[in-house]
Protein backbone atom coordinates (compact mmCIF):
# COMPACT_ATOMS: atom_id res chain seq x y z
CA UNK A 1 0.00 0.00 0.00
CA UNK A 2 1.24 3.33 -1.05
CA UNK A 3 -0.09 6.71 0.19
CA UNK A 4 0.78 10.04 -1.76
CA UNK A 5 0.42 13.35 -0.99
CA UNK A 6 1.29 16.22 -3.21
CA UNK A 7 2.47 19.91 -2.03
CA UNK A 8 3.62 22.93 -3.68
CA UNK A 9 0.31 24.38 -5.90
CA UNK A 10 -0.62 27.33 -6.68
CA UNK A 11 -1.11 30.85 -8.22
CA UNK A 12 1.55 32.28 -10.59
CA UNK A 13 1.85 34.21 -13.65
CA UNK A 14 2.81 32.62 -17.38
CA UNK A 15 6.12 32.47 -17.50
CA UNK A 16 6.76 31.68 -14.24
CA UNK A 17 7.90 28.58 -12.21
CA UNK A 18 6.33 26.31 -9.36
CA UNK A 19 7.83 23.02 -7.75
CA UNK A 20 5.37 20.10 -6.81
CA UNK A 21 6.45 17.47 -4.54
CA UNK A 22 5.00 14.34 -3.67
CA UNK A 23 5.46 12.93 -0.67
CA UNK A 24 5.08 8.83 -0.52
CA UNK A 25 4.62 6.33 2.09
CA UNK A 26 5.66 2.70 2.23
CA UNK A 27 8.37 0.90 2.41
CA UNK A 28 8.94 -0.73 -1.18
CA UNK A 29 8.68 2.90 -2.26
CA UNK A 30 12.06 3.11 -4.50
CA UNK A 31 10.38 -0.12 -6.57
CA UNK A 32 7.52 1.94 -8.16
CA UNK A 33 7.12 3.82 -10.72
CA UNK A 34 6.06 7.46 -10.47
CA UNK A 35 3.88 9.68 -13.04
CA UNK A 36 2.45 13.08 -12.93
CA UNK A 37 -1.23 13.55 -13.90
CA UNK A 38 -2.89 16.70 -14.50
CA UNK A 39 -6.91 17.57 -15.50
CA UNK A 40 -8.54 20.59 -16.13
CA UNK A 41 -11.78 21.42 -15.52
CA UNK A 42 -14.42 19.97 -18.29
CA UNK A 43 -11.18 17.81 -19.79
CA UNK A 44 -9.98 14.11 -19.02
CA UNK A 45 -6.88 13.41 -16.86
CA UNK A 46 -3.79 13.49 -19.15
CA UNK A 47 -0.11 12.33 -18.87
CA UNK A 48 2.34 14.93 -17.65
CA UNK A 49 5.59 12.90 -16.95
CA UNK A 50 6.91 9.90 -15.22
CA UNK A 51 9.94 7.60 -14.00
CA UNK A 52 11.21 4.10 -13.11
CA UNK A 53 11.61 3.40 -9.82
CA UNK A 54 15.65 3.99 -10.51
CA UNK A 55 14.90 7.39 -12.65
CA UNK A 56 17.01 5.74 -15.65
CA UNK A 57 14.28 6.34 -17.70
CA UNK A 58 11.88 9.24 -17.68
CA UNK A 59 9.15 10.50 -20.25
CA UNK A 60 7.15 13.31 -20.53
CA UNK A 61 3.99 14.81 -22.27
CA UNK A 62 5.08 16.94 -25.54
CA UNK A 63 3.19 19.74 -24.12
CA UNK A 64 5.53 19.92 -21.07
CA UNK A 65 8.87 18.89 -22.67
CA UNK A 66 11.92 21.10 -22.25
CA UNK A 67 9.65 23.19 -19.23
CA UNK A 68 8.84 20.29 -16.55
CA UNK A 69 11.38 17.88 -15.27
CA UNK A 70 10.62 15.28 -12.65
CA UNK A 71 13.06 13.57 -10.40
CA UNK A 72 12.68 11.20 -7.32
CA UNK A 73 14.47 10.69 -4.31
CA UNK A 74 14.29 7.47 -3.00
CA UNK A 75 15.70 8.02 0.33
CA UNK A 76 13.38 10.51 1.18
CA UNK A 77 10.44 9.00 -0.85
CA UNK A 78 9.81 11.91 -2.46
CA UNK A 79 9.27 13.21 -6.31
CA UNK A 80 9.36 16.59 -7.58
CA UNK A 81 7.33 18.19 -11.04
CA UNK A 82 10.06 21.40 -11.61
CA UNK A 83 7.67 23.35 -13.80
CA UNK A 84 9.25 26.27 -15.76
CA UNK A 85 7.83 28.79 -18.22
CA UNK A 86 4.27 27.89 -17.60
CA UNK A 87 2.12 28.98 -19.24
CA UNK A 88 -2.28 29.50 -18.82
CA UNK A 89 -3.02 26.18 -20.08
CA UNK A 90 -0.99 24.40 -17.61
CA UNK A 91 -3.75 25.12 -15.47
CA UNK A 92 -4.99 21.91 -13.63
CA UNK A 93 -5.19 20.02 -10.86
CA UNK A 94 -2.34 18.27 -10.58
CA UNK A 95 -1.78 14.19 -9.31
CA UNK A 96 1.31 12.09 -8.87
CA UNK A 97 0.39 8.45 -8.72
CA UNK A 98 2.75 5.04 -8.67
CA UNK A 99 2.46 1.85 -9.63
CA UNK A 100 4.63 -1.49 -9.28
CA UNK A 101 4.46 -2.79 -12.74
CA UNK A 102 6.98 -1.96 -15.04
CA UNK A 103 7.80 -0.94 -17.50
CA UNK A 104 6.49 2.78 -17.52
CA UNK A 105 3.30 3.60 -18.77
CA UNK A 106 1.70 6.86 -19.24
CA UNK A 107 -1.72 5.89 -19.15
CA UNK A 108 -3.92 6.78 -15.80
CA UNK A 109 -5.32 3.10 -16.04
CA UNK A 110 -1.74 1.84 -15.30
CA UNK A 111 -1.42 3.43 -11.60
CA UNK A 112 -2.60 2.03 -8.78
CA UNK A 113 -2.30 4.79 -6.08
CA UNK A 114 -3.20 8.47 -6.49
CA UNK A 115 -2.72 11.52 -4.46
CA UNK A 116 -5.30 14.05 -3.57
CA UNK A 117 -4.51 16.37 -6.32
CA UNK A 118 -3.05 19.80 -6.10
CA UNK A 119 -4.05 22.87 -7.86
CA UNK A 120 -2.25 24.67 -10.05
CA UNK A 121 -3.15 28.15 -12.09
CA UNK A 122 -1.29 29.57 -14.38
CA UNK A 123 -2.79 33.51 -15.45
CA UNK A 124 -1.71 35.38 -18.53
Amino acid sequence: QVQLIESGGGLVQAGGSLRLSCAASGRTFSRYTMGWFRQAPGKEREFVAACSWIGDNTYYADSVKGRFTLSRDNAKNMVYLQMNSLKPEDTAVYSCAATSRVPVTTTPKGYDYWGQGTQVTVSS
